[in-house]
């Protein structure tokens, strides 16, 4: 069946949105997505690391080479860069992606020990090949290091949410459900961190997505803890929770 859609196209209404899952020809899943500017393809690569292609172009979000082979990918149109940390910002991901035509769009930090980009910052919007792209915040209220210092600080690292026409993605990067989230609309893909201690809990993320709720909801960057967890917490919201190989 997969095989099967990877070919044909087969579009099903479901959360409100035309969707169609298939399997990539790297063996990646994939979600396809109807929207007013035409179909979206998400690949779900792993960990915190995602592809959008749309309209012949590709936007690489935090490549990260342990959980992909990059020189196999197809190269990258853009790259959005929500914060500096290794599993982020892995520059040997990007060698192999990154043309002299590709637009790095990352945070302060990350363009510091990059050398190069397009800086953007939270509350800034950016137009990335044709599409908006907004950074949100992403921070720790209540995981710290050891010294009491949050493992990512308020107003240093990035979520985005990008637009394709009527349909409006949040990819939250590294964060809790902090309280600007409740100031998130009309959100109709979200993709939501719980990987332990760095990120949240199933219990914040299930807050989280309560706060400004998606059609559909992806947990992703969850490492060892259990997405089975968060379906269960938002079984009667209406939400639609989608467990993929995000670990």
């Amino acid at each position: 069946m997969l095989k099967l859609l990877s070919v044909m196209t087969v579009f099903l209404f479901l959360g409100g949105l035309w969707y169609c899952g298939a399997a990539s020809a790297a063996g990646f899943e994939e979600d396809v997505f109807r929207t007013s500017a035409g179909e979206v393809t998400i690949t779900f690569l792993g960990h915190g690391t995602l592809m959008f292609s749309f309209g012949g172009r590709v936007i690489h979000v935090d490549p990260y080479s342990k959980v992909a082979d990059y020189s196999a990918l197809p190269k990258a149109d853009a790259v959005l860069i929500t914060h500096e940390h290794q599993d982020h910002l892995d520059t040997e991901a990007l060698k192999h992606i990154v043309t002299d035509g590709t637009d790095i769009v990352l945070n302060r930090k990350s363009a510091a020990a990059l050398g190069k980009g397009r800086i953007i910052g939270n509350g800034e919007t950016k137009k990335v090949l044709g599409i908006t792209v907004e950074a949100v915040p992403a921070y720790n209220i209540v995981h710290k290091r050891d010294n009491g210092q949050p493992f990512h600080p308020k107003g240093e690292h990035n979520g985005y949410v990008l637009t394709f026409g009527d349909t409006r993605i949040y990819v939250a990067g590294d964060t809790e459900n902090i309280p600007e989230m409740k100031e998130l609309k009309d959100i109709s893909i979200a993709f939501l961190p719980m990987n332990l201690p760095y990120t949240m809990t199933p219990e914040m993320a299930a807050d989280a997505a309560l706060s400004f709720r998606p059609k559909i909801l992806y947990p992703y960057h969850y490492g060892q803890t259990d997405p089975g967890k968060l379906v269960n917490l938002l079984k009667d919201s209406g939400i639609e929770v989608r467990v993929r190989k995000m670990s």
